[in-house]
Order: structure tokens, then sequence, then C-alpha cells
């Protein structure tokens, strides 16, 4: 079964309607962070682990802000004790970028999770395969604006999952989208909680109900025999 996550900062959207699947936990980024007014600091990121764990969530996703890898260090002394004091489960987000390989070793070697953002063609994914970490992200939605070809690197990442980084993708923009990604058999995927409450109801749906009702009554008004 495909994991949800939530891709929002904003902690009041995530009460999300009737119709919505489970979620699984909560991504952020630093353009997240900010979105949702809050400074991206180390206490704004230990008050999203409190409020994760207050509204159920599994897992939360927080992104290092720098590569220095001394502040890793430092950021991860206070988020991993808060986070299983809250029984909530850390993953660390990364660039996936070669400059940040130093951050990411530093993370690992503190038996950190660890998710590769931004991932856009193979070679990346190769590397981070190398590098353990437990997910990826590509940017769907970017790399389809881009001219790139989506669903070979969308089959690629779903080909290493058996050995390598599982798949969480991202900037999901339409339900079809969501649907292809399933059917490759993507690990995860995070969407904005407005996208989910959206694409809990259909109009077909809608219409085929509304069928039922008229039908219901019409066949009312059929004499007894």
């Amino acid at each position: 079964m495909v994991k949800i996550y939530l891709d929002s900062a904003r902690v009041d959207t995530w009460d999300l309607p009737a119709g919505c699947p489970p979620v699984h936990g909560v991504t952020t980024n630093p353009t997240l962070v900010f979105q949702a007014g809050l400074p991206v600091n180390l206490p704004t990121y230990l008050g999203l682990i409190s409020a994760a764990a207050d509204h159920g969530m599994y897992e939360l996703m927080l992104q290092l802000p720098q590569s220095n890898p001394e502040q890793a260090r430092e950021w991860l002394k206070a988020l991993q004790p808060a986070a299983q004091a809250r029984n909530v489960l850390l993953t660390i987000k990364l660039p996936c970028a070669p400059d940040w390989e130093a951050c990411i070793d530093a993370v690992k070697a503190e038996q950190q999770g660890i998710l590769l953002t931004g991932l856009s063609n193979a070679v990346q994914l190769l590397w981070a395969q190398s590098k353990g970490v437990q997910y990826v992200a590509p940017y769907v939605g970017r790399l389809a604006n881009d001219g790139r070809n989506v669903w070979a690197l969308m089959e690629a990442c779903v080909r290493v999952q058996a050995n390598g980084p599982a798949l969480l993708a991202a900037s999901i923009k339409t339900p079809e989208v969501l649907a292809q990604l399933v059917a490759v058999g993507a690990a995860a995927v995070t969407l904005p909680p407005a996208s989910l409450a959206a694409w809990c109801t259909d109009a077909l749906t809608q219409t085929a109900v509304q069928q039922f009702d008229h039908d219901i009554q019409a066949s009312l008004k059929i004499p007894h025999r």
C-alpha cells in the first residue's frame, strides 16, 4: 500500500475531511516552513515534532537548512531524543547533491534515517543508492515541466526499491499522476493537504449518486403489483 505524507508545515491544515485515505506522516522543507510563517530554526522543528505527535502522525520528515556537518550533529542532539520521546519516527531530508555529501555522511553516522530530496536523474539515483539512504524524492511536476522523461525515472526508482532507497514522489499536480505512481509501484507520495481534500470527492461520483437518488424516488411512484 502506498504511504501518504502531508506536504505542509502548517499544522492547521493537517486535519483532513472524511473520504481522505489514512496519512502516514508529514514532510516539510525550508520553503514550506517559511510559507507557514515560521523561522527555519531548531525551536520550530521541535515544535513540529510535538505537533506531529499530537496529530497522531507516525513519521515526520525535516530538512536541515545547511550542509555543515557540525550543525547537523548539534541539531540531531535535540531532534532525535525529542522525536523518540513523542514516538515519532524522524527522517532527515537533505538535498541530493554532492556538496551535501559530508552532511549526509554525518547524519548517517548518527544512525539517522535520511531522505535525499530533489533527485532528478538516474545517476543521482545510483549515487543515492550507494549512500545507503532510506528515501529519494523526485519532484514529478517539476521534471515534467522541464520536459524530462518522468516515467522512465519513476520506473528506475521503483526497480531499486527492493535493495535501495524507497521512492517518495513529490510535486504531484493531478489525481491522474497519483494513479500512475500507484500503478508503477511508488512506495510513498507526498501531497499538499488541499490536494487530498479536493480529490477525496469527484464530480463523476457525485453525478452517479444523484442519478441513483433520482431513480430511487422515481421508482417509489411505480404502482405496486
